[in-house]
């Protein structure tokens, strides 16, 4: 069945909601190669698969866990940029990176969904540790048009600050602010 998502489609043309269950099923069998297979279909895929990887994403059980996300950040998909911000906090650091991949990935739309939950939860380490990574990511790159890449260097240099939690709201508010504008 796998091959038949090679190509990203099936006999019909499009892919059913059965086969991607099916797929994401395998997303937490024993096997690493057919879980990595599985993976690859749901990436060629694309969009329709996202709904149940973001569904196995917040299950957060096993092996499929990982592989939604990696998916999900292969994927690039907007629609699951709130999971992976959520993603950010997971108890596994390796869920964390591949969520902050993704963010990565989807650049200029990630960033507001990151900078609110920034905002509303200033506090949280593992938060800001991942949002070091995207931001750092975005603006070395640049990514990201030139004056929200400046705002975004001040969130950086906040989050690099001796007490981030005192000083990242203010400048989350900042750069909130211009997008909003």
């Amino acid at each position: 069945m796998i091959s038949s998502f090679q190509s990203g489609k099936t006999g019909q043309g499009t892919s059913t909601l059965n086969d991607i269950k099916t797929l994401v099923a395998k997303l937490d069998n024993r096997d690493g190669l057919v879980r990595h297979r599985a993976r690859i279909a749901l990436v060629r895929i694309g969009e329709p698969s996202v709904d149940a990887l973001i569904e196995v994403l917040n299950n957060r059980k096993g092996y499929a866990h990982w592989e939604a996300a990696k998916a999900l950040s292969q994927i690039g998909s907007p629609k699951a940029t709130q999971a992976l911000v959520e993603a950010l906090q997971d108890d596994q650091f390796s869920i964390r990176w591949l969520a902050a991949e993704g963010l990565i990935a989807l650049g200029h739309s990630g960033v507001k969904p990151l900078l609110e939950a920034l905002q509303e939860n200033p506090k949280s380490v593992r938060l800001r540790e991942g949002a070091h990574h995207v931001i750092h990511d975005l603006v070395s790159h640049k990514s990201i048009d030139s004056p929200l890449r400046e705002q975004l260097k001040m969130v950086l240099d906040a989050l690099n600050d001796i007490e981030p939690s005192v000083a990242v709201p203010y400048v989350v508010m900042k750069a909130l602010q211009m997008l909003r504008a």
